[in-house]
């Protein structure tokens, strides 16, 4: 059976008194020890960490990442705004969107630096502001993840400029007098180290093609094992042969160029845990199986259901010596698909637990909650508000960092007809 991380059972107890569930609770030493480890990534000419914000925009641990020294990759002009309100200078900031938005050229106006993720993105850059230095984020044909819904490189992936247009954007780029500083590329969750370190070396090929690059952008994507047999990442396994081909591009080209990463599943995974109550427990007959329902599910933990994605589950009996129990756990939302324990990759088959024996009214962590889980809920569906998230501290003091969501919050921008 999986282990807790970082809480006690007396903290999660303490937790619960204190804020109810479910509720996400943030390690701030388990955060300062990745991005510590992130900034350690070997490099030959100078490093830039940025947090990739999607795993979790929570303005204190934009905060806690900014005095360590990390900038931002937002992936949404709304999450410009929300990195320059938690106190980033607009120079620390990278856009790289799907959806450019209006509005993009005041923020580049301020300082905000940007890719181009595709030729009508790098176009209208070109027609708002020629002239400006420009990022652009190319699909380097390659990609790497679990399944194909975390995958973002290669031809099944709309994400960057395919590879071999580069000739179109040359032409842009000379249109608008655009100087293209900055290459990126990332190509997926869960990425191999082995296809990771390949691109890199397929990137500085791109780099070669544009003289005025200086940086570049290699993503994220590194693995981060949430089970307790899964393995994770060596970021100084896969960062030394990176370095040592950007040091022989130097001898190469004699162009020194800088290197950015994007972690956000690396920094977040595993430095919160989802805290929830065993609220109801039924079975299906000697052939079926046990289930235990939850407080929380889907609402706040989407991965499962989307990508059968795996979590470590520990119930806190108030028997520590609990007999083991193989279980199903759902959420609480009407959905049979708010199932918390499927088979690896496989959203729709069930895969019992071993755990200890629970009973209604018991706390249950679910670990590994870190990164796209506050951030990427199925928000609200059966009207559930969305829970409270909490930090605790390196001091052991628990401190609410979100408020639970109300009812009246849910309905506030609801508009009756006349």
């Amino acid at each position: 059976m999986e282990k807790l991380r970082f809480l006690t059972p007396d903290k999660a107890r303490e937790a619960r008194d204190a804020f109810g569930t479910p509720a996400y609770i943030y390690d701030e030493a388990t955060l300062t020890a990745q991005a510590q480890a992130a900034l350690n990534f070997p490099n030959a000419f100078g490093l830039t960490v940025r947090y990739a914000m999607k795993a979790s925009p929570n303005a204190a641990i934009l905060q806690l990442f900014q005095k360590l020294g990390l900038h931002i990759d937002a992936s949404s002009l709304y999450e410009v705004e929300r990195a320059l309100r938690a106190g980033f200078s607009p120079g620390k900031i990278v856009l790289s969107t799907q959806e450019l938005g209006k509005g993009f050229a005041e923020y580049l106006k301020k300082g905000v630096h940007i890719n181009a993720c595709s030729l009508d993105q790098l176009r209208r850059i070109g027609e708002a502001l020629p002239g400006n230095e420009i990022g652009l984020r190319f699909n380097p044909g390659v990609g790497s993840g679990g399944n194909n819904r975390t995958n973002v490189g290669g031809p099944s992936s709309s994400f960057g400029i395919w590879h071999e247009k580069k000739k179109e954007v040359h032409q842009i780029v000379e249109q608008y007098s655009l100087k293209a500083i900055r290459v990126h590329t990332h190509i997926g969750s869960g990425s191999d180290p082995a296809i990771w370190s390949k691109v890199a070396l397929m990137s500085l090929e791109v780099v070669r093609e544009f003289s005025d690059v200086h940086t570049l952008d290699l993503g994220g994507g590194y693995k981060v094992g949430r089970m307790s047999h899964e393995p994770s990442t060596d970021l100084q396994a896969i960062g030394q042969p990176v370095k040592e081909a950007f040091e022989n591009f130097a001898k190469e080209s004699g162009r020194q160029i800088h290197l950015e990463i994007e972690p956000g599943t690396f920094l977040l995974a595993n430095a919160c845990a989802l805290l929830t109550t065993v609220q109801d427990a039924t079975d299906t007959g000697p052939d079926g199986y046990n289930f235990l329902k939850l407080d929380g599910g889907m609402t706040e933990l989407l991965r499962p259901s989307l990508y059968g994605a795996q979590h470590p589950i520990i119930t806190l009996p108030e028997d520590p010596e609990a007999p083991p129990t193989d279980y199903i756990v759902c959420g609480h939302c009407c959905e049979s698909g708010d199932i918390l324990t499927p088979a690896p990759d496989q959203p729709e088959v069930l895969q019992p637990r071993t755990l200890a024996r629970a009973s209604i009214g018991d706390p249950c962590v679910i670990e590994g909650a870190g990164a796209y889980c506050a951030a990427m809920p199925a928000k609200n569906y059966n009207s559930f508000p969305e829970a409270a998230e909490i930090l605790l501290r390196q001091d052991g003091n628990l401190q609410l960092i979100r408020k639970r969501q109300t009812l009246d919050q849910i309905l506030q921008n609801e508009v009756a007809p006349e």
